[in-house]
């Protein structure tokens, strides 16, 4: 038996969300996730739970505290609609502070944990951040916080949302932003528990983010992303071919992407920070 952290994986999509996922060939966001983790720390083991599920069984009390970590994945749900596949994932997230298990995650998040500790979330006013976030800047506090060790002070990164934090909760430290989200990262301490959510999506790869736009390609050309579906095409195959061959330097021009998203160490920093930095210090020995 493995001696290395044992992580939960949250995955946030409903049914729903997660097969629209596999039907246009991108992961199950919780295999994703889990996948990456296992690549940032080999010795690591994942357990995936689905809250949004009806009757889906989740760890509470004594039982979270078994993990040493708790790891969220990206949604297409809404935090502020207050359906009931979301209350149950801000009820988790609560319960998880409680328990003092250091947790992470992407997008979906950051707003689980801002939402769930008193912070506000709410659509972007400036419309749908897809694709790469440009020019991510850490904030004197980032500069300085272990999450960003090894990381530029500015840089690109995959992202995929419409809502963003607007106001952050007592315990909420802002550590990145760029001119499209005030709140790229933000960590929160509540009831001892610590959270270190991105707004972006470092278990993402060119693969990823072409099925993705594959999968919401029709809803993205009427955002006005696309001039038309045949171009939607076009952009989801050229991150397919990027991906294929990475060589392909008149494609990195074109999609202006770079080191920042295309190299795998330097886009999962923030993940082997938090295993080095958070969550193997807490294990139990």
């Amino acid at each position: 038996m493995s001696n290395g952290p044992r992580i939960l994986v949250v995955d946030g999509y409903n049914k729903q969300g997660r097969a629209g996922l596999a039907a246009g060939g991108a992961s199950v966001a919780g295999e994703l996730y889990a996948r990456m983790l296992k690549a940032c720390a080999p010795d690591c083991e994942t357990d995936i739970v689905y809250p949004a599920d009806p009757g889906a069984s989740l760890p509470s009390g004594a039982a979270i505290g078994q993990y040493d970590g708790i790891a969220w994945t990206g949604s297409s749900l809404t935090v502020y609609d207050g359906s009931p596949d979301v209350n149950a994932q801000i009820d988790f997230a609560r319960a998880a502070f409680a328990a003092q298990v250091p947790s992470f995650g992407s997008c979906w998040a950051a707003q689980i944990a801002v939402a769930a500790t008193g912070g506000t979330v709410a659509r972007n006013a400036r419309g749908r951040e897809m694709g790469i976030a440009r020019k991510i800047a850490l904030t004197p506090e980032g500069r300085g916080h272990p999450l960003y060790f090894g990381k530029k002070s500015v840089f690109d990164a995959f992202i995929s949302h419409e809502d963003e934090v607007t106001h952050l909760p007592p315990g909420g430290v802002l550590l990145a932003s760029n001119g499209h989200s005030q709140v790229q990262c933000v960590t929160v301490t509540h009831q001892g528990g610590v959270f270190w959510g991105l707004q972006y999506h470092p278990e993402y790869d060119l693969h990823e983010l072409a099925r993705l736009c594959y999968c919401r390609k029709e809803r993205l050309t009427g955002m006005g992303f696309f001039a038309d579906m045949d171009a939607a095409q076009a952009y989801v195959d050229m991150l397919e071919a990027l991906f294929q061959d990475p060589s392909r330097g008149d494609l990195a021009w074109l999609l202006g992407v770079d080191e920042d998203v295309m190299n795998e160490d330097v886009r999962r920093a923030e993940v082997r920070n938090w295993f080095d930095y958070l969550v193997r210090p807490s294990m139990r020995g």
